[in-house]
């Protein structure tokens, strides 16, 4: 699922009341993107909109809509001198009071999620008390109208469109369409030890799919939220049920294991990524190895070891953890916004 959705199902279906918190438009700079959330409870903020003074009056203002009854209301925020910041943008902020238990929506919304789909939310705005409905991949196909919500059929195509061609939450005829997705970064650690285990807790809270592999009985602590926990005895095998263009890091307690997930991976020629952990004269015997097995140069130029951007040196766990995550973010944007290279200036980063 989706972090902040789960997060809402927990707060509504414990019976808190809160106010859920959206960036719903934007003009100019803005700290976080449209479709951004943040829950508001009586106890605290979970998420966050951008930080600053933006998310500390919109905290306020949530605050003070809690114990209501269900409604929706909207704002513009200018992030200018007056909010003592200096993006320079406008952020219309939407917030709905939710205060009788897990909305229908949500629901349907989990459903379609646990199909792994994409879908959209669709919010009229018009009314304090505005409605919701969740659309899935297959609405609009027979240009149906939906009845229930006062929605046109013509809406469920547009929103349709925007799971298709992968576009952004937009404003459509004062409707916010709402696009709920998984990012597109998928993550395999294999090796629970102590730097996987410091891995999984720096990438733990990405928008990404994570599952976290070993063969040894008990070996896992407790998962972070959004980290799938596979024991097997044949970690290798989990390569196959990955999904395509993943990043793996492979960092088990044996070289042997190593050695099998690596080729596993490079023999799919799909990866995005494929880091081990080690030093140069691993790398040097996996290749020999893998030359010895039939791979190709190619293929084995894709084999990431050292793993870690460049600069850190350091050799803790969470070091390691720190620069690998690093990596994984760098290769993932470039694929993501099609970035050549990266060129520094200074303290700026110019893509290209």
């Amino acid at each position: 699922m989706i972090a902040w959705a789960d997060d809402l199902y927990e707060q509504t279906t414990a019976g808190h009341a809160i106010v859920l918190v959206t960036v719903i438009a934007l003009r100019g700079s803005a700290p976080r993107e449209v479709g951004t959330k943040m829950i508001v409870t009586a106890s605290g903020c979970i998420g966050s909109i951008g930080g600053g003074q933006l998310e500390y009056e919109c905290a306020q203002l949530a605050a003070g809509m809690l114990g209501g009854d269900d409604h929706l209301c909207r704002q513009k925020f200018p992030l200018g001198a007056e909010m003592d910041q200096c993006c320079g943008g406008v952020v219309e902020v939407l917030f709905e009071s939710i205060a009788t238990g897990c909305p229908s929506w949500l629901e349907d919304l989990r459903a379609i999620r646990a199909q792994g789909k994409t879908a959209v939310v669709a919010t009229t705005l018009s009314g304090d008390k505005g409605s919701r409905v969740v659309i899935d991949p297959a609405a609009g196909q027979a240009d149906p109208d939906l009845p229930d919500t006062g929605l046109s059929g013509q809406l469920a195509l547009t929103a349709r469109k925007l799971i298709e061609s992968g576009s952004r939450s937009q404003f459509v005829d004062d409707v916010f369409l709402d696009v709920v997705s998984s990012t597109g970064l998928n993550i395999a650690v294999f090796g629970a030890g102590h730097v996987g285990t410091a891995v999984i807790a720096t990438l733990s809270g990405l928008d990404a799919q994570i599952q976290w592999v070993d063969s040894r009985p008990g070996i896992f602590p407790t998962a972070p939220p959004g980290v799938q926990l596979i024991e097997t005895d044949h970690p290798a095998g989990e390569v196959a049920t990955m999904p395509g263009s993943g990043f793996y890091l492979v960092m088990t307690h044996s070289h042997k294991l190593d050695f099998e997930i690596c080729q596993a991976i490079l023999t799919r020629r799909d990866a995005s990524y494929c880091g081990l952990i080690g030093s140069l004269s691993k790398r040097r015997q996996f290749e020999k190895r893998l030359r010895s097995n039939g791979l190709s140069q190619a293929l084995i130029d894709q084999l990431i070891c050292p793993i870690g951007i460049d600069g850190i040196r350091g050799k803790t766990p969470k070091e390691i953890a720190i620069a690998v995550a690093a990596e994984i973010l760098q290769l993932y944007d470039r694929e993501r916004f099609a970035i050549k290279s990266v060129v520094k200036t200074g303290a700026d980063c110019i893509y290209v």
